[in-house]
């Protein structure tokens, strides 16, 4: 019996191990090569009838830099200054929670990168823990330039809208080198949520939430973000 569970405990080891080797491998793959498809691609391919997804990959320096930053303006104004996960804001999320119907999330852009691109969109303890996993992973083996990169080309903004170009072309007929802060804005005000909150016919709240993500990205400014990812 001993010699069982001795056995037992290699192999999970072993599987440990091996777990390790390939997804680290794999997150240091995606710093140099664009991901193919995403684990939410893929999801969705697997899971929705007649679901059908387009997207077309760009590089950082031929994103306009407003694009990046309407996106931290919305989703994650710390970008810079954490590792990750924002252990400030989801104290203020917790606190805001206890008395409030109307439940705000507090996962950085590079923990939503770390969901979309290596796991599936279901809700357990055990995917959020692969999420933080992966996150750090991410924040250990990628610039915050390529995580802003590649956030911006799998974003889902839209049914089977995948990424800025695709998301610009289609909602503005313009690249997204030639959007302008009005229409990044509105791209980054129909998340977390671009099903409910479509960019082709937006709310009266999403027109409310582009002009507060307009007075963020002014508060925010852009030199940091030119500095670290535009020079």
């Amino acid at each position: 019996m001993k010699r069982f569970f001795k056995r037992v405990l290699q192999f999970f080891l072993k599987l440990l191990i091996g777990f390790i080797i390939l997804t680290v491998a794999l997150v240091i793959l995606y710093r140099f090569v664009n991901p193919p498809i995403t684990g939410m691609m893929l999801y969705k391919l697997l899971n929705e009838k007649d679901y059908s997804y387009d997207h077309q990959w760009k590089n950082l320096e031929d994103i306009n830099p407003k694009l990046p930053l309407s996106f931290m303006a919305a989703e994650d104004q710390r970008f810079f200054e954490h590792f990750g996960i924002d252990t400030e804001a989801i104290e203020k999320a917790i606190e805001h929670n206890k008395n409030s119907n109307n439940k705000h999330g507090a996962s950085t852009i590079t923990q939503q990168v770390a969901k979309n691109v290596f796991l599936f969109p279901t809700k357990s303890f055990l995917r959020k823990g692969f999420e933080v996993y992966f996150t750090l992973l991410i924040e250990i083996f990628w610039s915050k330039c390529r995580i802003l990169e590649v956030y911006a080309n799998v974003v889902e903004l839209g049914p089977g809208v995948y990424g800025v170009e695709y998301a610009a072309k289609t909602y503005f007929g313009r690249t997204a080198k030639n959007v302008n802060s009005s229409q990044a804005a509105l791209m980054a005000a129909s998340l977390p949520n671009p099903n409910r909150y479509r960019i082709s016919n937006p709310s009266a709240y999403m027109r409310k939430r582009q002009n507060w993500i307009l007075r963020q990205m002014g508060n925010l400014g852009q030199v940091q973000l030119n500095e670290i990812c535009y020079n």
